[in-house]
């Protein structure tokens, strides 16, 4: 069974697919090139200030815009950051389809496609390491590995609400997976103020006060699943710095699902508005006790006419904890019952490798198919 709490998602509506500058085409780079040009404003681009003075981020903004650019680079790309003319042609009648489909949707589980108003030349959201790849993994990360970092998407086992992740309690889905492309629920709000910038995440709902105003960061006692954020501004850029994180939060794949980080994470945000409807948003990872190395996601955030947040109620439909672990401790009835009869059999999982549709999960065997009775 799948995380099934109510979500009310941004409802997709029609728009004319735009097509981002095909700028430099298809060369590769360091990863400061590649940001350097992924940062660059549109021909003719002001940037608007606010009333004190600072670069004006405030909007709606959605990273539905990334939808389609892997966040790992495909290997046939090798160290390439941008696609050839060719392959960027592709990518537009690939996005094109996405939009289409999006709209036509029949039923209530619904993809955001609709708002893909843009197409982009990134071979990967991952620019660095120059393979456009996440690093591996540390022995030591390795070592922290449990059942626990895929939750509901996992096969258990569920003996209490700790081995769900916060993702599945509807507590937070981290930084990182907070912002990153998924079926819905993408959009983010940005308001400022004299020394501040509060950005808010659609899904589950978290919002991060980011002090600009030259405080120090917390304590290193306190821990927060957010972390501490201090922000600063480099020119037309917000600097956002984190540190203070818990290891109970992920990185890894989107919603924050994955093997957790370390409480020595520090996350280095940079976000910048490049035209007057899209921000470019780059996130630095640096976690030497999770990651052989340092890697840096880059992912453009549009906002397209009509499109704004709607209420994400999370606790208020989110019927998944109970289901599983109801369904777990059937299933111990269930074996105590068989064993009386002389029946010894595998355990079956609950969520019998289906997605969050419900629909199978390409590549996996259903671990139920083989239980003996």
């Amino acid at each position: 069974m799948s995380r099934a709490g109510v979500a009310f998602g941004t409802v997709a509506v029609a728009v004319v697919l735009a097509v981002a500058p095909p700028g430099a085409a298809a060369q590769g780079g360091t990863a400061t090139s590649v940001s350097a040009q992924l940062m660059t404003p549109a021909k003719g681009f002001v940037q608007p200030r606010t009333e004190w003075g600072e670069p004006d981020l405030q909007g709606v903004w959605t990273s539905d815009a990334a939808l389609g650019i892997p966040r790992e680079r495909p290997e046939k790309f090798g160290n390439r950051a941008m696609l050839s003319d060719e392959e960027f042609a592709e990518a537009r009648k690939a996005d094109e389809a996405r939009r289409k489909a999006a709209e036509n949707a029949e039923g209530a589980f619904r993809n955001d496609g609709a708002y893909k108003t843009r197409s982009y030349r990134q071979t990967s959201l991952v620019i660095e390491p120059e393979d456009g790849r996440t690093p591996a993994f540390t022995p030591d990360a390795l070592k922290r590995a449990a059942p626990r970092d895929r939750g509901s998407f996992g096969e258990g086992p569920f003996n209490s609400p700790l081995d769900f992740t916060l993702y599945d309690r509807c507590m937070t889905r981290g930084i990182v997976g907070s912002i990153m492309p998924v079926v819905y629920g993408n959009g983010n709000r940005i308001v400022q103020a004299p020394g501040m910038v509060i950005l808010s995440y659609e899904m589950v709902h978290d919002t991060r006060v980011i002090y600009t105003d030259g405080r120090s960061h917390l304590t290193p006692n306190i821990r927060q699943w957010l972390g501490d954020s201090r922000g600063r501004w480099e020119g037309d850029t917000l600097v956002i710095e984190t540190t203070n994180f818990t290891n109970e939060t992920s990185i890894g794949g989107g919603n924050g699902n994955g093997l957790r980080h370390s409480t020595d994470l520090k996350l280095t945000e940079r976000i910048t508005r490049i035209d007057k409807d899209e921000i470019r948003y780059e996130v630095h990872v640096d976690d030497p006790k999770t990651y052989t190395k340092p890697f840096t996601i880059s992912l453009p955030l549009s906002s397209p006419p009509g499109y704004e947040l709607l209420p994400y109620e999370c606790h208020e439909g989110n019927y998944m904890l109970r289901a599983s672990l109801g369904a777990e401790r059937e299933e111990d009835r269930a074996i105590a019952e068989d064993l009386k009869k002389g029946i010894v059999r595998k355990r079956k999982s609950i969520q019998q490798n289906l997605d969050a549709g419900a629909r199978p999960i390409p590549g996996r065997d259903n671990p139920n198919d083989d239980v003996d009775r």
